[in-house]
């Protein structure tokens, strides 16, 4: 079997804690780099074998199977307009897919520029996957056989407190987990809460997702991260299931069986062992998908429907009305 070339795009600090590792543990991938800035490529290439190019047009005639875009969300549509103009067989994409002023001020224009990538890619044969690792923490995983397998039918609520490091993830588990999102109302706080590299108003957001559950989804900047950064809760047909943090505790309520279950991480390992573990996991499986000629296990249009729903909470706070995602945005 002949190695897996892929191409690496940005090689800041999620691509040196969260890609490389794992890239450069598997022993049929070559990697080839490229960085707006050469010293920060070599760096990379220093610790994690590979051949460095100066420039979009070098690294795609050395014809990599697939390129990980992962440069900063605020240079994301540049970088991959650069490579859209060399035909690339594949792109997978950190998250979220754009956003020009950073993950927490998402606007409309993200949406139409994400969407203008999608068709460009579709139209040239690039086949496109996002990352979205939250899908593939132990406890997503779980969660979803025991729904399953319980037969607990379909969701009828959702509520979640989100901080926005985890917000686009968020609004991706609930279509992992409900579907798509099809109407939504949103009010927006009044001041600006700083923490860190965020600064944004708060917002809630009410909505209706396609197979008629109702939810609430809370984005803050001021949630302590000390403490779990999410907490989300979704009430099924016979049963509930509540996930906390970054592979924190589960909680399945079995209504059927009357039975209330909570599994939890063993202590021997952090929250951040289980964050970087998801990303080897969703990162192995997009790899094996290649070598198996099957369709990414997060295709890119989920990076479109989550924008879509940033979009449509935006345009409802400017407007003050509820918005229908279809018909607002449609794809």
């Amino acid at each position: 079997m002949r190695s897996l070339k892929i191409g690496v795009v940005g090689t800041g600090k999620v691509a040196r804690t969260n890609y490389l590792p794992c890239l450069a543990e598997d022993t049929d991938v070559a990697i080839g780099y490229f960085s707006r800035t050469r010293a920060a490529a070599e760096a990379c290439a220093a610790q994690f074998p590979g051949q460095v190019f100066d420039s979009a047009a070098a690294l795609m005639a050395w014809q990599p199977d697939a390129i990980l875009v992962l440069t900063r969300e605020t240079q994301r549509l540049e970088a991959t307009q650069a490579l859209l103009a060399h035909k690339p067989r594949r792109i997978f994409f950190e998250k979220p897919l754009v956003a020009a002023h950073g993950q927490e001020n998402v606007t409309e224009q993200d949406f139409a520029d994400a969407q203008s990538l999608l068709r460009q890619a579709s139209a040239i044969g690039c086949e496109t996957a996002m990352v979205f690792n939250y899908r593939f923490f132990e406890h997503s995983q779980l969660a979803q056989r025991l729904v399953a397998e319980r037969d607990f039918g379909a969701v009828r609520n959702v509520t979640g407190l989100v901080h926005y490091a985890c917000w686009s993830h968020a609004i991706d588990l609930v279509h992992f987990f409900a579907g798509p999102i099809a109407e939504l109302s949103a009010l927006q706080g009044a001041a600006t809460h700083a923490q860190g590299n965020f600064a944004a108003r708060d917002v809630t957001a009410a909505f209706r997702t396609a197979g008629d559950a109702s939810g609430t989804l809370i984005g803050t900047a001021t949630l302590a991260w000390t403490f779990p950064l999410f907490d989300l809760t979704l009430n099924y047909e016979r049963g509930r299931i509540r996930m906390q943090d970054l592979d924190g505790d589960l909680t399945v309520m079995d209504a059927q069986g009357k039975e209330v279950q909570t599994y939890r991480i063993a202590g021997d390992r952090s929250r951040w062992d289980q964050y970087n573990d998801s990303f080897k996991k969703s990162l192995r499986a997009y790899l094996q998908s290649i070598r198996d000629g099957q369709a990414p296990p997060v295709p890119g249009h989920f990076g479109l429907l989550e924008l879509q729903v940033e979009a449509a909470i935006k345009r409802s706070i400017a407007t003050a009305r509820p918005v229908v995602l279809a018909e607002a945005f449609p794809f």
